[in-house]
């Protein structure tokens, strides 16, 4: 069957998204694949849609078990036979998957990679026509990565086992020195190596500093989010449950989601969220990865995250759909000492450097008033141009400078004049004059730089530091000491000046505003009260149904024939005859309206 024909009539797509032609017609013809697409980018496409065209079964190594199940799921409504042997699996039920692998009715197996290396496992796949192996979230495989697995770096024995079958490896976050890992690693040989735009034109990003605990920004935000999907990541456990119930005490509906929690709460919250049953997940970072749920507006970091990887494939979750999604991102200086502490546990020197640098960028990055999309690009090896109106870096009116050469080398001195051995605050205390028990206790109000910046307040002086760190002025030693990079050093003798945007040396307030939301659109509310009743009697995720931008294709042309609807995204034969029929009625009834 030609892709085209498959394209539209299987998946409901009227053409390919960037990268994704290519891709596919690479495996078709018998090459190993590399691409790099951002979360949304379509990845999934790129094997699914040529596995339909070939003989034999498809192979997807997956690193989850919810991720697996999920993709099966998805799937089968499209009317493909796909299957995932797990751990989860009763005895019962993985025979029966070999029973259908036997039968060759199976088009994509997924499994874990640990099972690819059992010896058991390869010699039952030799007795199967497998037309290719597809290696999902890649970047797993490589010790520069941010999420290496050991188990990744064991499926060189795919090349090994079967020198003849192709083998695709799929990431959305790889540097160019980690997509460099990944084909050693795998052994690929002279693969199709494709990158796609790290630029994602429906997520707008925000960055902004934490103000105490964050809560009053968290609401500002989510005003204008009433009724959608979103996922808010916390740092810890207990702040999960914390923001939760004070999400709660708003009227907002808002589940904590964390690896302590119960086994059936934590299946009850992932339910509900995916059916479109609850609002808001707030989740430390062991939710996410699973989920394929198209129809998430926004996502929000309570604080830093580890490493850009992390932050680009976290704030990926929203929007998968093409529609405009939104991120925020709160963080301290704190967050990224918090983090530092928590990678001396790494027993690899080596590794534990690599997750130092890449906390660091983190920060950088977040502090940065450059374009925050320009940024993710440069990071990934991938020249952006600016973003103009999608982050608030761009979106910022123009800010008068403000000279803080002599407080930066007033810091700096005092980092200096103490050996290089005291955190932040207490340098803070030092130079505003504080008689704290610490500062007396190491004499250092007996410094020449002790009390030189009482007029500022503390807060002032912790922008200026953070001001340094973006910079690269300073640096973390043990024991979270400040200490003076060569830059530091420059400025402190006065061979570089440095300066700020004036507004941020105030702070910033928030009007919590009860009925800021936007107007919703009652079209597309009608089609999605449709979609929720039909996804609830199919006992099916609401976006597997439709996804939101097929809705909001259906309100928009509002269709009133069989013809019409198969020309709306996202409506291929297959979903028609499931579902169309009901959609069509309800846009027939709304055409009249009009």
């Amino acid at each position: 069957m030609e892709k085209y024909k498959v394209l539209e009539s299987v998946f409901g797509y009227k053409k390919f998204r960037d990268f994704q032609e290519e891709s596919i017609d690479a495996l078709l013809g018998g090459k190993d694949v590399l691409t790099i697409l951002p979360t949304g980018g379509g990845k999934s496409l790129c094997y699914q849609l040529p596995s339909l065209m070939m003989d034999g079964v498809s192979v997807v190594i997956s690193p989850l078990i919810a991720l697996m199940q999920d993709q099966v799921r998805g799937l089968s409504e499209n009317g493909i036979e796909a299957v995932t042997i797990n751990s989860d699996m009763s005895d019962k039920e993985r025979q029966e998957v070999f029973y259908k692998l036997r039968n060759g009715t199976v088009k994509l197996l997924y499994v874990a990679p640990e099972r690819m290396v059992l010896p058991s496992f390869i010699s039952f796949l030799q007795t199967l026509k497998v037309n290719f192996f597809v290696v999902d979230e890649a970047h797993c495989v490589s010790e520069w990565g941010h999420e290496f697995r050991a188990d990744y770096r064991e499926l060189y024995l795919l090349k090994e086992n079967f020198p003849q079958t192709p083998v695709a490896a799929f990431t959305a976050t790889a540097t160019p020195k980690v997509a460099e890992d990944i084909q050693k690693a795998l052994r690929l040989e002279n693969p199709y190596y494709s990158r796609g735009k790290v630029y994602r034109d429906n997520l707008f990003i925000h960055t902004q500093k934490r103000v105490s605990n964050g809560r009053v920004q968290l609401l500002h935000f989510l005003q204008k989010h009433k009724g959608e999907c979103g996922i808010v990541y916390t740092f810890t456990r207990k702040e999960t449950e914390e923001v939760a119930k004070f999400l709660q005490s708003k009227n907002i509906s808002a589940r904590a989601y964390h690896a302590r929690l119960d086994k059936d709460v934590k299946a009850e919250v992932f339910h509900d969220f995916l059916y479109d049953k609850l609002d808001i997940v707030v989740a430390t970072i062991a939710f996410g990865m699973g989920i394929d749920k198209s129809n998430i507006r926004f996502v929000v970091h309570t604080s830093l995250p580890k490493t850009i990887e992390n932050y680009y494939q976290e704030i990926g979750r929203a929007g998968r759909d093409g529609l405009e999604s939104e991120t925020l991102l709160l963080y301290t200086k704190g967050d990224e000492i918090q983090k530092r502490e928590l990678m001396n546990n790494v027993e690899s020197v080596e590794y534990q450097e690599v997750l130092y640098e890449k906390l660091q960028k983190m920060y950088r990055f977040a502090l940065s008033n450059s374009c925050k999309h320009k940024l993710l690009g440069t990071y990934f090896g991938d020249v952006s141009e600016l973003c103009e109106d999608k982050c608030d870096s761009c979106l910022k009116e123009p800010v008068e400078q403000k000279d803080i050469t002599k407080e930066a080398q007033m810091f700096l001195s005092a980092i200096y004049r103490t050996g290089a051995k005291f955190g932040q605050n207490h340098l803070i205390d030092i130079l505003r004059g504080s008689q704290a028990a610490k500062v007396l206790q190491f004499g250092h109000e007996k410094l020449s730089v002790y009390g030189v910046g009482k007029e500022h307040a503390k807060k002032v002086w912790e922008m200026i530091v953070d001001r340094l760190h973006e910079l690269e002025a300073l640096g973390v030693g043990e024991h979270r000491s400040v200490i003076m990079t060569q830059v530091g050093v420059e400025i402190l003798k006065g061979e570089k000046s440095v300066d700020i945007d004036e507004d941020k040396l105030g702070n910033e307030s928030y009007k919590i505003e009860e009925d800021a939301y936007e107007e919703r659109d009652e079209t597309f509310e009608s089609f999605r009260s449709l979609r929720m009743k039909i996804a609830t009697e199919s006992d099916v995720p609401a976006y597997i149904v439709f996804s939101d931008k097929t809705l909001k294709d259906l309100a928009q042309k509002l269709p009133q024939s069989r013809e019409e609807m198969l020309d709306v995204h996202g409506i291929g034969e297959v979903k028609y005859e499931r579902y169309g029929e009901a959609f069509l009625a309800l846009s027939r009834e709304l055409g009249e309206e009009v």
